[in-house]
């Protein structure tokens, strides 16, 4: 333990934010113990919910910002490889949930479809603590591929159903509805912030297993606080018909066996890259099929999902270098002043707790003035901010000359345009997908848009391999030209975006939507329907 004058900002932070964690910690022990059934205006059952997920990203996130080190710095991968598997990690955790979702909705109720899930990652965040001595000819290579593998099909079962939990603590009609899931999204992004801030600052300057254990840690601390506070969801999450234990075994069963699936996946990269691209077109074609089917109207906005389905892999392709190439930039060319590179992963989430509220009041401003953008408008703003933030950082790089570290400001400035970027697509898209599509189709495309953010984060793989070279390990010089490249190409295609939008929101026919009349299938006045997944029909 170093004296506290010797202190540098890396353990400045660190010590911050475990203070920010301990009041966190703090506030929810006195929830829990309060006698009454709501805190604050809400049930108590929101507030462990936020806990449970709070922990699940604390150690995701954590664990994601070190993760490209360990691979390059332990496993000792090159950088384009190590930008491969990372892609290749968080694209095969994107989709999952649609297998995730379906059997939650077919069979197991999400309560236990987020406990199973909530095992599985815990497993896997206490198996990445698990070293050996490095290199990929040590055999303990094949633990780490097994817990990469168990964290991606136990997110595939947590991530999306713990969200729709939050929604069935209340009533269709409940005004709260929005608040509620405002604190939700509070969560995930402290839980976010504070993760990447600890885990990855035990893990670069202590070690890889003091880093992903502490990841570990979190993830069994949510388990518990899940467990613990399952009277407090008043009913929330059940199944939708009762489960006999050998049907229940056969699921349980299935999720493993997708473990050994996913094992395989994570070290044959091009195999997950044909995967994409057939199942991807397959999916386009189907859903082509039934948007022929359709009158006009539903048609045209079949076609305006489409197109922004299609913007997914761009955004997300670019957005992504930040947990994988940028990371690496960020570790060995900016001027860190004693802050290791991992912690610079909690900016994201950090702009999106301050911005969040911002974006969501000038929209609403801009609305009641008649000024709001469309939604292609707002994807065309979105990937202009992302391709702007990589051109405004090679200008940050090249003022101070190749040999010079790059400013720390330009990482900052970097984030603020990517996190603005995002708060113009991803929250926006949601809504678009859920807003235009046809109630025989919503769960299928809201699928297809988290398979489309999964082909992003490959892209994003994709991408960073290639700032490695034919050599495979990264320079300055040419990571910044492709930067550069990457943003100048983005910020023309928003140019063109903006000019199409138009005629895509005359495709939207915004004017002429109406509330549906019917229920959603499997959802009753407390439901709330699985937000990835398909959903067989009578579930």
């Amino acid at each position: 333990m170093k004296e506290i004058g010797l202190w540098d900002e890396g353990d400045w932070i660190a010590v911050i934010a475990l203070v920010v964690l301990g009041v966190f910690l703090t506030v929810g022990a006195l929830i829990a113990g309060s006698k009454k059934p709501e805190f604050a205006g809400h049930p108590k059952g929101l507030y462990m919910l936020f806990f449970a997920e709070m922990w699940e990203r604390f150690s995701y996130y954590g664990m994601r910002a070190l993760l490209i080190f360990y691979l390059t710095q332990h496993w000792l991968f090159s950088d384009g490889k190590s930008n491969l598997i990372y892609g290749a990690y968080t694209s095969l955790v994107y989709i999952t949930p649609v297998l995730g979702g379906y059997l939650a909705d077919r069979y197991l109720g999400q309560r236990k479809a987020v406990l199973f899930g909530g095992v599985l990652l815990a497993c896997g965040h206490l198996f990445m603590a698990f070293e050996g001595v490095g290199g990929q000819e040590d055999a303990t290579i094949n633990v780490f591929w097994f817990a990469l593998a168990l964290i991606i099909v136990g997110a595939g079962f947590l991530k999306a159903n713990i969200s729709v939990m939050v929604g069935q603590l209340y009533r269709l009609t409940d005004m709260r509805r929005d608040a509620a899931y405002t604190i939700f999204y509070m969560g995930i992004n402290v839980g976010a912030a504070l993760g990447t801030i600890l885990v990855g600052y035990l893990g670069q300057k202590i070690g890889w297993a003091y880093g992903f254990g502490l990841a570990g840690i979190g993830m069994v601390a949510g388990l518990i606080v899940f467990v613990l506070g399952k009277n407090a969801l008043l009913g929330a999450g059940e199944a939708p018909a009762p489960l006999t234990k050998q049907k229940e075994t056969i699921i349980y069963g299935t999720g493993l066996a997708a473990v050994a699936v996913m094992w395989a996946l994570v070290q044959y990269q091009d195999i997950i890259q044909n995967l994409l691209i057939v199942s991807g077109l397959a999916l386009l074609g189907y859903v082509l099929y039934e948007s022929f089917k359709l009158p006009k109207e539903p048609r045209e906005r079949m076609f305006a999902i489409l197109f922004l389905i299609a913007l997914n892999p761009l955004f997300w392709g670019l957005f992504e270098q930040a947990g994988g190439s940028f990371n690496l930039y960020t570790d060995r060319y900016v001027d860190k002043g004693g802050v290791p590179a991992s912690v610079f992963q909690s900016i994201n989430p950090i702009y999106i707790i301050l911005f969040a509220p911002i974006f969501a009041a000038l929209w609403q401003w801009l609305g009641k003035k008649g000024l709001e953008p469309s939604a292609p408008a707002k994807f065309a703003l979105a990937l202009a901010q992302v391709g702007l933030g990589f051109l405004v950082f090679v200008w940050g790089a090249g003022t101070v000359g190749p040999e010079v570290a790059t400013p720390v400001l330009f990482v900052f400035l970097l984030y603020m345009l990517h996190t603005m970027g995002e708060l113009c697509l991803s929250p926006v898209g949601l809504s678009a997908m859920n807003r235009l599509a046809p109630s025989f189709l919503a769960s299928l495309i809201m699928g297809a848009w988290f398979y489309m953010t999964a082909v992003g984060n490959f892209v994003a793989g994709k991408i960073g391999e290639a700032t490695g070279g034919e050599s495979g390990d990264m320079t300055k010089e040419a990571t910044l030209g492709i930067y550069w490249q990457i943003g100048l190409i983005t910020l023309g295609v928003s140019i063109l975006i903006l000019a199409l939008s138009p005629i895509v929101k005359k495709w939207m026919h915004l004017d002429t939507l109406r509330d549906r009349d019917e229920g959603i299938p499997g959802t009753g006045e407390l439901g709330e329907p699985q937000a990835a997944g398909t959903h067989p029909k009578g579930a």
